[in-house]
């Protein structure tokens, strides 16, 4: 916690986290907005971009357009463009690499009950933290840049739970999962079955749906993947978080970015004090606290609508101009939200089969502006400190 005299003006000392000199994180005394605050003391709005680079052959700075446009930091993935630059930028420490990792149904995570899981994080966070720990352009650590967790459980997807009772005895969270779940029910397979719904003669037929692919939904299964997903990633983020601490003090942990909405067990694990900043997707910004919050996936184009069916024509431009209106409404209501300490545009780049001006990159494959965005971001951009200084007036003078 900083001292009254490490305090920047106008910021309440009780809610400053961070180094000073270094990027912190605080709420303002007199409009109780959140802000970053940079190594000079001033508040910062973080707009940023995710897997910043040069393209092959093109003439155009990505450093000059981020700055045209209005940003002001570079994502997860980015050239080390803040070497020469001067930009912010908010690496990910990407916990999930090395060894003790399980693969499993699409699933790719280290195995948290591992004894050797601790160290093993921190030698991590040794090798990429460290070299970095002076650096005072680095607004953030993210723990992992869209790490491979189970996506909600269906019939095509096994959760998380599933998952770890169907790994092989040498993992320790295979050991884990079985006490778990036979703690909740007696002790039994078969009482296990009855809850969840399911045929489970013994732990192999278990092992065997999960090979398939093949993923348990019951109401009694979801109960206690929920409960088994808050321990999981508890113990996951508490020592990566504890890690990056240890090699980079002086740097904020931002929590990990998910790639999208992800389920409330997984935010819950990241809530302050565990990360300095809850990390959310747009649409869950309605329902957040008074933490402050960081949109590490903004983008108003809806994966489901950037490629065009075959033999069907591309939407018309009726939907072009509702997709730009809604898109407009999201970034100017989250601009203004109190809670929200910046954003960053989901990719730099088109993605392969994306068509504009449904494609979600800020530039086209042939290095070419995706204009349709990049107007309206910079439009909001450069009217952020305004955006914000009249939502503070509006909450002032409502009854």
């Amino acid at each position: 916690m900083a001292t009254e005299s490490e305090s920047p003006p106008g910021f309440r000392p009780d809610t400053l986290r961070g180094a000073p000199g270094f990027f912190r994180v605080g709420r303002t005394a007199g409009s109780d907005q959140w802000w970053f605050i940079d190594p000079a003391d001033r508040p910062f709005f973080a707009r940023g971009v995710h897997g910043v680079h040069a393209e092959a052959d093109s003439p155009h700075d990505p450093a000059a357009r981020l700055r045209t446009w209005g940003c002001n930091t570079l994502g997860c993935g980015s050239d080390r463009l803040y070497l020469e630059e001067g930009l912010a930028f908010t690496p990910a420490v990407d916990f999930g690499a090395g060894d003790g990792i399980f693969q499993l149904a699409g699933v790719r995570l280290p195995d948290v009950y591992d004894p050797a899981w601790p160290q093993r994080a921190h030698a991590r966070a040794a090798e990429v933290c460290t070299p970095l720990a002076e650096e005072r352009s680095l607004l953030g650590w993210f723990t992992d840049d869209r790490p491979v967790w189970p996506h909600q459980p269906s019939a095509q997807r096994p959760g998380l739970l599933q998952v770890c009772l169907s790994l092989e005895p040498a993992f320790a969270a295979y050991h884990a999962a079985w006490e778990f779940v036979l703690a909740l029910h007696g002790g039994r397979l078969e009482a296990v079955a009855r809850a969840w719904a399911a045929e489970l003669p013994n732990k192999e037929a278990l092992r065997e749906l999960t090979r398939n692919e093949h993923g348990l939904a019951t109401r009694g299964y979801l109960r206690d993947e929920v409960r088994w997903t808050e321990e999981f990633a508890r113990r996951y983020f508490a020592i990566a978080t504890a890690a990056i601490r240890a090699h980079a003090p002086n740097h904020l942990v931002l929590g990990c970015r998910w790639g999208g909405p992800v389920a409330p067990a997984l935010r819950a694990a990241l809530a302050p004090p565990v990360a300095d900043v809850v990390v959310l997707d747009a649409a869950d910004l309605a329902g957040s606290g008074a933490e402050p919050v960081f949109l590490a996936d903004f983008s108003w184009v809806r994966p489901e609508s950037t490629v065009a069916p075959a033999g069907r024509r591309s939407p018309g431009l009726t939907t072009v101009e509702r997709m730009l209106r809604r898109g407009r409404l999201a970034l100017g209501r989250a601009v203004a939200h109190p809670a929200v300490t910046g954003y960053a545009w989901s990719h730099w780049s088109d993605r392969v089969g994306e068509q504009p001006p449904f494609a979600g990159g800020l530039v086209h494959a042939n290095g070419v502006e995706a204009r349709e965005h990049t107007e309206l971001l910079t439009e909001i951009n450069l009217r952020v400190e305004e955006l914000r200084h009249l939502a503070t007036v509006r909450a002032e003078v409502s009854p």
